[in-house]
């Protein structure tokens, strides 16, 4: 029961991670809809959402049992990345695009390793925090900026998006993946908050007791579409893994270009 409490407390609480995300959180599309998402996702981590969450991402004692054990999953999820970087030994000098970039959790530890960083993020409050963060580290090799996950444009060695998918309606998940994918040369890597019958089954009772702080929606994804869409754009899952904590849940998937 704790467990199931803490999933439907994140998945209704306006957070961006994966019960909530790296990630993190925060890039959303347009819906036809009376409140657009986008415009849900862009306010919420430019104001009260900002605050909570450069809490979380940060070493911050400023934090309670719920958000520390949220920051918990999240680095477990970088620190998955970083691992699966490291073993390949190639990151320095190739070109990596972090969509969704949030405080910079993946692109500054990425820009340390060598990589040439090109991170953006749709809360401009989110990416400037980052781009602190960079300096305050002596990082020159990484740019910052704000933008919408659809505005990025280029080609890069490496594409990630963490802790955003969260913030996709199901119906835009497949464009979202398509999208990623048209901006990378080798390799892609995203994770999503996997759509269980188990998670299903809780969103719906959490939507009885919608709380005061819930701000923005949270989409769970199916597994098959996200690599049904890989697939689609010509890219093949290489490696997986599964970050599950009380109050964070996130499936990341690296797929490479075949």
């Amino acid at each position: 029961m704790k467990y199931s409490l803490a999933i439907l407390s994140l998945l209704f609480a306006g957070s961006s991670a994966f019960v909530p995300t790296t990630s993190s959180p925060h890039v959303a599309v347009s819906l036809s809809s009376s409140v657009d998402d986008k415009t849900e996702v862009r306010e919420y981590f430019n104001t009260e959402g900002f605050n909570r969450w450069n809490k979380i991402y940060s070493e911050s004692d400023d934090v309670n049992s719920v958000q520390l054990d949220i920051r918990t999953g999240h680095d477990q999820t970088i620190q998955k990345i970083l691992n699966w970087v490291q073993a390949d030994g190639d990151i320095k000098g190739k070109t990596v695009c972090d969509c969704g970039c949030g405080v910079g959790s993946l692109a500054i530890p990425l820009a340390q390793m060598g990589a040439k960083i090109s991170a953006s993020d749709i809360s401009d409050s989110m990416a400037s925090e980052a781009a602190r963060r960079a300096t305050e580290l002596g990082i020159k090799g990484a740019k910052f900026y704000t933008s919408d996950l659809e505005s990025v444009t280029g080609k890069y060695d490496t594409v990630t998006c963490v802790d955003v998918a969260i913030h996709y309606p199901t119906d835009k998940m497949s464009q979202m993946v398509g999208h990623l994918c048209s901006l990378a040369t080798d390799r892609v890597i995203i994770s999503f908050a996997p759509k269980t019958w188990y998670y299903v089954a809780l969103k719906k009772i959490g939507e009885f007791f919608p709380g005061p702080s819930k701000t923005t929606r949270a989409y769970l994804h199916e597994e098959e579409i996200v690599r049904a869409a890989l697939k689609q754009a010509g890219f093949e899952v290489a490696r997986e893994e599964m970050t599950a904590t009380n109050f964070y849940f996130s499936r990341l998937l690296e797929a490479k270009r075949v």
